[in-house]
């Protein structure tokens, strides 16, 4: 009877193992593992808003007739900007900031000697939000036209934003999601294997650059704010299981 038990199990241990390694034949072009792929999305879009600003000034020994100046100043800012098309609820100016300017002193060998008063200097600053972007772009390179009235005005450059960023957004991550699972469906094929179960799923930074600019990524994200037309761009790291 012992005899007969212990042939049993033998020949049960030599059926497993050849079936053991019939299916490790069966499989030996199959990788077992995970794959962990990148997905790149990518779009291109141009500015739907523009926020424009500009300072100007005034400067007196006496304080009130800086601020007459000053005022004199604001309305031919604003009469020239409304008559250029820009509505006058679009024009907002900031608190009048003043500052009182002295001059150092000094010897005619050198030495200090003090500061003297020149006068009371007040500015402020203006600016303009508006989906108009031409419009403004345009205007931002010609207000230069005041000083044939008087007055310096000093503009910065534009900055271009984009209201259905968070839209745009959502479209590219699906589209790195798509990007990424097609890398990882080849793959897999070319392995001789099958794609499995996604494993984890995160995603990178959002970019936005200038078009053909030459703009680095950065870690944190880059957001273009100086180019009208831009290009963004986010990337979606993708781990799947191989069957």
């Amino acid at each position: 009877m012992k005899n007969t038990t212990t042939a049993l199990i033998f020949g049960l241990a030599i059926v497993l193992a050849a079936l053991a390694l019939g299916n490790a034949f069966k499989n030996r072009n199959r990788t077992a593992g995970d794959i962990y792929v990148t997905g790149l999305g990518q779009a291109d879009f141009t500015s739907d808003l523009i926020v424009w600003e500009g300072r100007f000034g005034a400067m007196d020994r006496d304080l009130k007739q800086a601020y007459v100046t000053l005022e004199r100043n604001k309305a031919i800012i604003r009469e020239y900007l409304v008559g250029k098309g820009i509505p006058e609820d679009k024009l907002v100016f900031s608190a009048v900031r003043t500052n009182q300017r002295n001059k150092a002193l000094y010897s005619p060998d050198g030495d200090y000697m003090g500061e003297e008063f020149v006068g009371y200097e007040l500015s402020q600053s203006l600016t303009v939000e508006s989906p108009e972007v031409e419009q403004i772009e345009r205007i931002s390179r010609e207000v230069t036209e005041l000083l044939n009235q008087g007055v310096q005005f000093y503009s910065d450059a534009p900055r271009y934003y984009y209201t259905k960023l968070g839209e745009l957004k959502i479209e590219m991550i699906s589209k790195a999601t798509e990007d990424a699972r097609v890398r990882a469906e080849q793959i897999a094929t070319n392995a001789g294997s099958r794609l499995g179960d996604l494993r984890s799923a995160s995603m990178g930074v959002f970019q936005i650059t200038g078009q053909n600019s030459d703009e680095e990524y950065s870690w944190g994200g880059t957001f273009n704010t100086s180019d009208r037309d831009k290009t963004a761009s986010i990337t979606v790291k993708l781990e799947y299981e191989v069957e």
